[in-house]
């Protein structure tokens, strides 16, 4: 699942510098792509490209070249190991017909700069509590939210403020069974991880609802919520 989450987000130009055969990706040719704004056609000029270090040499030294999805390689501001994956901001006013230009930015800016979403990062954890202390924030989460039917009703819930949001969810069994597997947490009730503990979809009718099927549900019904706690919502 992780492989085939991390196949999706690269842009297809990028996937065969990052992705070679695998049993895991046999299927993946009947994936729906996710047409995210970071995966572009040769023809558009955006104002950043995901571009992967090539291992092409600049007499000076100072530089290197991108495959970034154009008809010509990107030349970038610095020199970084081939195989690298970067997000570059094109420089289209020093364009001529011989070279493209680009500066090497965080993935991130694109987002907190531009307001741009520019995909996901896929994070494995060996168990349920591996998923609170592995956090990639210093700070961890500030916000946490467990998934369930024996949750109270996410109509009633309220969030607060936060800088970060975890919303966990269950398999086919629930969080009761990944609670169980992890020898390291000491407690019946999985609810007592989280600030709050929430049915996303109450009245369900069916006994049960995949895992697919509940994230885009429970995203859809927590999504108003979010942004009033990020005051998005007056």
């Amino acid at each position: 699942m992780a492989r085939i989450l991390q196949y999706l987000e690269c842009p297809q130009y990028l996937r065969k510098s990052f992705f070679p055969q695998h049993d895991d990706l046999r299927y993946a040719g009947v994936l729906n792509p996710l047409d995210s704004p970071h995966h572009m056609k040769a023809d558009e000029t955006p104002k950043y490209r995901e571009g992967v270090i090539v291992n092409a040499q600049i007499k000076e030294g100072r530089n290197s070249y991108a495959l970034a999805g154009i008809l010509k390689n990107v030349e970038i501001d610095r020199v970084l190991m081939p195989g690298m994956r970067v997000t570059i901001q094109m420089d289209y006013a020093s364009e001529s017909k011989k070279k493209v230009k680009g500066y090497v930015v965080s993935p991130d800016t694109p987002r907190t700069r531009d307001g741009l979403y520019w995909g996901y990062q896929t994070r494995l954890a060996a168990s349920l509590s591996e998923v609170f202390t592995d956090s990639p924030f210093s700070s961890g989460y500030d916000l946490t939210i467990g998934t369930s039917e024996r949750g109270s009703s996410v109509d009633d819930a309220e969030l607060p403020h936060f800088n970060h949001l975890l919303v966990v969810f269950g398999g086919l069994r629930g969080l009761e069974s990944a609670l169980e597997a992890d020898p390291k947490l000491n407690m019946d009730d999985p609810s007592l991880l989280f600030h709050q503990y929430l049915n996303t979809c109450p009245d369900q009718g069916s006994g049960t609802i995949r895992t697919e099927e509940a994230i885009l549900i429970s995203m859809a019904a927590l999504r108003t919520k979010i942004k009033a706690a990020q005051g998005e919502i007056k």
